[in-house]
């Protein structure tokens, strides 16, 4: 049984693409092209197949090819992980981003029930020495690509949380207003932790003993205020705190993800730059090894420019742990040579700029 994958991909008015098919065969994909082709375009358009807004969190309008903001529009073949499906991920003029799964209106998490993405981007590269909000962004696309329902639980939280800041921010004082939001806050926030402990867990176990060029990261789920074991208490306790402040102080959205260098026993924060790129590949890698164990299909990977931060050997063995768990591994980078150790093992497509607009050749 082949990996999860995008048969065929249908582009309209999407960023630098006015009208493009791309068709693959299940093979990792390398994408070659100058910078500002619209490589990273093609690949952002994959990641708006999962939920979530993708990899570049862009709002819908946005996506829209300049000058014509008529909307855009994306259709895909996937192989799912039952059956085959047609998903379709559009916008009309400004309105938001709508999802049809088989011709039929569906929401986001829909989508994490029939492929799962990973992906890898050069944005990615400073997670370890930036704020906590993007390694948390991090944990949880790790985390909901084993558990398609944590998108749902965390969209709870937040609207409860929102309501229950704005609460805070008008000084309202009586208590009967935030027993029903701190309630819904606290079993969305015991499910969000469980979730992401579990997913830490899980990629501890598929890093154990595999044998691969890059290096294992241990990872901790870090909470600012200490673990809260009763969350809504907590939270009752907590508001004369919070409401001097404006917000809430304490939940899931304060946590962070703290990874250390296992064999040098080095916090990420405290490593070289390519120690750091090393680190996130491997644990994409872990991700990509769990889902695959776990669901007898590798997931859809996305590398953006991955391969020119890696010498000649740590590309050879990335291409060669992608090839051996049967990924789709779609790649992009400036040069073909980049990918001249994965042979014909690859499907190579070109992407060319011509006057502003994408031009696709395969």
């Amino acid at each position: 049984m082949g990996g999860l994958a995008i048969t065929s991909l249908m582009l309209s008015h999407f960023r630098s693409h006015g009208a493009a098919t791309l068709r693959f065969d299940g093979r990792p994909v390398a994408i070659v092209g100058p910078n500002g082709a619209g490589k990273t375009n093609i690949l952002e358009a994959v990641s708006l197949l999962s939920p979530g807004r993708g990899f570049r969190r862009a709002a819908s309008e946005d996506l829209a090819r300049r000058p014509d903001a008529i909307g855009w529009k994306i259709v895909a073949d996937v192989r799912g992980l039952a059956a085959d499906h047609v998903i379709e991920s559009f916008a009309e003029g400004t309105q938001a981003r709508s999802v049809r799964l088989d011709g039929k209106a569906a929401t986001q998490a829909a989508l994490g029930r029939v492929l799962r993405v990973l992906w890898l981007v050069p944005a990615m590269d400073r997670l370890w020495i930036e704020a906590a909000e993007g390694r948390r962004r991090f944990l949880d696309r790790m985390t909901l690509s084993f558990a398609p329902d944590h998108a749902e639980a965390v969209l709870a939280y937040e609207k409860a949380m929102r309501e229950r800041n704005r609460l805070l921010k008008d000084q309202v004082s009586d208590a009967h207003w935030y027993g029903a939001l701190e309630a819904a806050m606290a079993g969305a926030g015991a499910q969000i932790d469980a979730n992401r402990r579990a997913a830490l867990d899980r990629l501890a176990r598929a890093q154990d003993g595999a044998e691969t060029a890059f290096p294992r990261a241990d990872l901790r789920l870090v909470d600012p205020e200490g673990r809260v074991e009763d969350l809504e208490a907590a939270l009752a306790a907590n508001r004369r705190r919070d409401m001097a402040a404006g917000r809430t102080l304490l939940g899931p959205h304060r946590a962070d993800l703290a990874a250390v260098y296992a064999a040098k026993g080095v916090a990420a924060d405290q490593c070289s730059t390519g120690e750091q790129k090393a680190l996130l590949i491997s644990l994409i890698l872990a991700n990509a090894r769990a889902l695959a164990e776990d669901l007898g299909r590798a997931p859809v990977i996305l590398l953006d420019e991955v391969a020119a931060h890696l010498d000649e050997g740590r590309r050879a063995a990335l291409y060669d742990e992608i090839c051996a768990l049967g990924a789709q591994a779609i790649m992009t980078g400036t040069e073909a040579s980049l990918f001249d150790s994965l042979g014909q093992r690859a499907q190579n497509i070109s992407v060319a700029d011509e006057s502003g607009l994408s031009r696709i050749s395969q």
